[in-house]
């Protein structure tokens, strides 16, 4: 028996001609007309826009058998439009429009299985329903399928068929798919598809585009259209987009940098959860960048960040309370935060970590475990650590006395630039100790460590001068050198300096008269 819909429940006003028409229809039974009026409720278009009216209809259709009403009730049910949601109710219904081949009912109860809403999670049912609207044309079915092939969830694994399927929703138009597509796909073809779904505005394309123009990946290096389209994304939302363009006016990279810009952008990625932008926004509070210095505020973003577990944030708020800037002073949560940063890798924290060990300040000394902070820092190329790492390997006192072991580290660190590695590395060549005595490579490091102002160094590079002792001897750069270790405080410098000036002829030439340094 066909049921009504009583008059009383329409205002008169709100009704139109073909309302009414297709009403009578409606009542004698006439499933299109049924559709149609709950079509018009649901979207108020001659006739008061209501769900409950527009759920109604739809129902009595549905019950008639047609697809189209049985899927409107199935979105009804599956977003709470004039009903409480009901994913369960949303599937029999969506079941009932796809087995008639209802191409949206199809992907739609593939969605529910894929997802396990209302029904069980099965990836082949899933997947059955897709194939069946995929065929039929549906775009958002071909690139799901074209996802499941791609990740071999409910099919085995296969690119090829993921492209075949993706490329065939791209075509249509369908973002994500062109999105999909160009991730799969190499410079000119991926670049194409990024424009076209980044054209519609789809956020991701528009990142990964902003991406290939920031890097000069695929394309020309372009930092216009890299900030156009990172700020298309960021004005979406997109997090990545938004602190990207916060590194962007923190850099001046391809803009002038704008320290307050770069914070506008970290302060909205990181109220969306961005660990690093609130990292970056707790540096702008802490050092006055952009906004007045305020530690407090640098330490509440350090500390949203850390808990996170982001390690640059856990370092940071770990010196705040060490200092007692922006939080009470606390050197036991100091610690806390300097191990779990480096735990992480942290390099800066691990060498904290390592001169607290050592020194025993705020810890219980601990050479071994200075030694296995120095050490895992060292690992990371950090020369500070790899020279302090060949200071406890040089110590007789020490946890490991290994005089080739500290002296590899002075190399390593020395080659990093490092000065004390540096002239510790040439003292060692000089004296032959723990190497084979050469007296050229003593010259060399020494050279090194004065070039970068060390005053022993630049003492020790005019006596090799002086003495001809691996290295041609040569009277004006003997000079020049004993010079500048006079200026840097070195007193015996000067006497040198008096013996190199009268080897030359008593002509005592100006520092800074462009003798090589």
């Amino acid at each position: 028996m066909t049921g009504t819909i009583s008059p009383a429940a329409v205002s008169p006003a709100a009704i139109s001609p073909d309302y009414l028409r297709l009403k009578a229809l409606a009542e004698q039974g006439v499933a299109q007309a049924q559709h149609s009026l709950g079509f018009m409720h649901f979207n108020g278009d001659g006739a008061p826009q209501s769900y409950e009216l527009a759920l109604a209809w739809y129902r009595q259709a549905a019950n008639a058998g047609l697809a189209h009403a049985q899927y409107n009730l199935g979105v009804m049910y599956q977003k709470g439009q004039g009903v409480d949601a009901d994913f369960a109710e949303a599937a029999q219904w969506y079941r009932l429009a796809a087995e008639q081949g209802y191409a949206a009912a199809q992907y739609n109860l593939g969605w529910l299985y894929a997802k396990g809403h209302g029904v069980g999670h099965d990836t082949e049912l899933a997947r059955h329903w897709f194939s069946q609207a995929a065929e039929q044309g549906d775009a958002g079915a071909q690139n799901n399928l074209g996802m499941m092939y791609d990740t071999g969830k409910g099919v085995p694994q296969d690119l090829a068929q993921a492209i075949l399927w993706y490329r065939k929703a791209a075509r249509q138009g369908y973002a994500r798919a062109q999105f999909n597509l160009a991730l799969r796909l190499e410079n000119d073809e991926a670049i194409s598809w990024f424009e076209a779904a980044a054209a519609q505005g789809y956020a991701p394309a528009q990142f990964n585009l902003a991406l290939r123009y920031d890097k000069g990946d695929g394309v020309a290096q372009d930092s216009v259209q890299a900030i156009r389209w990172y700020r298309a994304a960021a004005e979406q939302g997109h997090v990545s987009s938004q602190f990207n363009l916060g590194l962007i006016y923190d850099n001046g990279h391809g803009v002038p940098r704008n320290e307050r810009e770069a914070l506008d952008w970290y302060l909205r990625a990181a109220q969306q959860g961005h660990a690093a932008a609130q990292n970056n926004v707790g540096l702008h509070h802490e050092h006055g960048q952009g906004v007045p210095q305020d530690f407090a505020v640098a330490a509440h973003w350090y500390d949203k960040a850390a808990q996170q577990g982001f390690p640059a944030a856990q370092y940071h708020l770990g010196l705040l309370c060490d200092s007692g800037n922006g939080v009470a002073r606390d050197e036991v949560a100091a610690i806390g935060w300097y191990i779990k940063a480096a735990e992480q890798g942290h390099l800066r924290a691990q060498f904290e970590l390592a001169l607290r060990f050592e020194t025993g300040r705020g810890v219980a000394r601990d050479l071994h475990a200075a030694m296995g902070w120095y050490g895992r820092a060292a690992d990371q190329d950090y020369a500070p650590a790899q020279y302090n790492l060949g200071l406890l390997h040089d110590r007789d006192d020490g946890p490991a006395p290994n005089v080739a072991l500290a002296n590899g580290w002075y190399r390593k660190a020395a080659e990093l630039g490092h000065t004390l590695a540096q002239f510790t590395l040439a003292l060692r060549y000089d004296n032959g100790q723990g190497v084979a005595r050469d007296f050229a490579q003593a010259f060399a490091w020494y050279r090194k460590a004065a070039q970068q102002g060390h005053a022993r160094a630049q003492l020790n590079v005019g006596l090799m001068y002086l003495a001809g002792q691996g290295t041609a001897a040569d009277m004006a750069q003997a000079r020049h050198w004993f010079l500048l270790a006079e200026r840097n405080g070195e007193a015996a410098a000067a006497r040198y300096a008096r013996e190199a000036t009268a080897r030359i002829g008593g002509q005592l030439v100006p520092l800074g008269s462009g003798l090589p340094a």
